[in-house]
């Protein structure tokens, strides 16, 4: 599901490369839709009380169970090798990944382009849309055949949340595995998978506390790996541990972020935008967290900045969002403990 979403959105994404004057109208529609679903999100988080904690509990638990499956298949398609051809097509000397961490940034961007910063958003919002649609659309079917029997039943609810939750975390951690494609990182490596939840987590996270924790992980994990550490004692099963937690705290912060889907009709638009704008955000993050490391890796006398100029919804209560800290989760799984 995952990687259809994306090919459709790099499908999308490229008609409105090749047609500047489409790509200003949806910019401006998506402008809008994200004003009015940041308005519907402030009132419909007065409806979280009604939300019994089991359905979230549960949603976070069959994400991951979902996500066992989409976790590898969402990254095929990224291939070190097509970016190296890239590289080679613009006469850079470079023959394998960590070659590229020896280039310029404006050779970087020159391959980068700027597709990823529309493909995945057209993607979740697809995804987003299609859930919108499942758990608000019965009501209008129940309204135009006054039959209550249509409205969408708990687990028709329950299961478009899920499947919503799962296939965007799909595309965020198939988007932050491109990017860092893009810079010279292989998004298969132990450390790797651990920094691209990390990058997750932090274009996800809206509350303080929670975007305070995620760029905290990505700090330590970027000096950690800026300084060669050796991640032996990663083996596969605490890595699979670590993104299993991360999994289940995921979905709940999903379920909890996305309540505005629930809205009877704008549910649909809701859905849409509120996707579009957390694809954003992570491809957003993860931008800015391997530009600084790419950086950082090439000019060791760079002080790190810990996150500060991060955006935080103002709107957004620390109870309302699911502080996740990576790095914990490691220490807890058996990894090693990184300061």
């Amino acid at each position: 599901m995952a990687n259809g979403a994306a090919g459709l959105g790099k499908r999308a994404g490229q008609y409105l490369e090749d047609r500047p004057g489409a790509q200003s109208a949806v910019s401006r529609g998506q402008e809008m839709v994200g004003k009015g679903a940041s308005a519907i999100r402030a009132g419909a988080r007065k409806t979280a009380e009604a939300v019994p904690e089991a359905m979230t509990e549960w949603g976070g638990a069959a994400v991951d169970s979902v996500t066992r499956m989409l976790a590898r298949a969402a990254r095929v398609g990224l291939s070190p090798r097509r970016v190296i051809e890239a590289h080679q097509k613009r006469g850079h000397d470079v023959s394998s990944l960590s070659d590229l961490r020896r280039l310029d940034l404006e050779q970087i961007d020159a391959v980068r382009g700027r597709g990823l910063n529309l493909y995945y958003p057209i993607a979740a919002a697809v995804s987003g849309m299609g859930a919108g649609l499942v758990i608000s659309g019965g009501a209008l079917v129940t309204v135009a055949s006054a039959g209550a029997g249509a409205a969408p039943s708990g687990v028709a609810v329950a299961g478009a949340m899920t499947g919503d939750a799962a296939v965007v975390l799909g595309l965020a951690s198939r988007s932050v595995g491109h990017v860092s494609l893009f810079y010279g990182y292989d998004p298969e490596e132990p450390g790797e998978k651990l920094f691209v939840m990390s990058v997750v987590n932090a274009g996800t996270a809206m509350s303080a506390s929670a975007k305070t924790a995620a760029m905290s992980d990505i700090s330590r994990l970027t000096q950690a790996l800026v300084r060669g550490k050796a991640w032996s004692v990663l083996d596969k099963s605490i890595v699979t541990r670590v993104s299993h937690e991360f999994a289940k705290a995921f979905g709940v912060r999903f379920t909890k972020q996305s309540l505005g889907k629930v809205v009877p009709a704008a549910g649909i638009v809701i859905g849409g935008g509120f996707n579009w704008a957390t694809l954003e955000s992570v491809v957003d993050a993860a931008d800015t967290a391997y530009r600084r490391r790419f950086l950082l890796e090439k000019y060791p006398h760079l002080a790190e900045d810990d996150g500060r100029g991060v955006v935080v919804d103002p709107e957004a209560p620390d109870e309302a969002d699911e502080t996740i800290s990576i790095l914990g989760e490691l220490a807890e799984a058996g990894g090693p403990e990184i300061h």
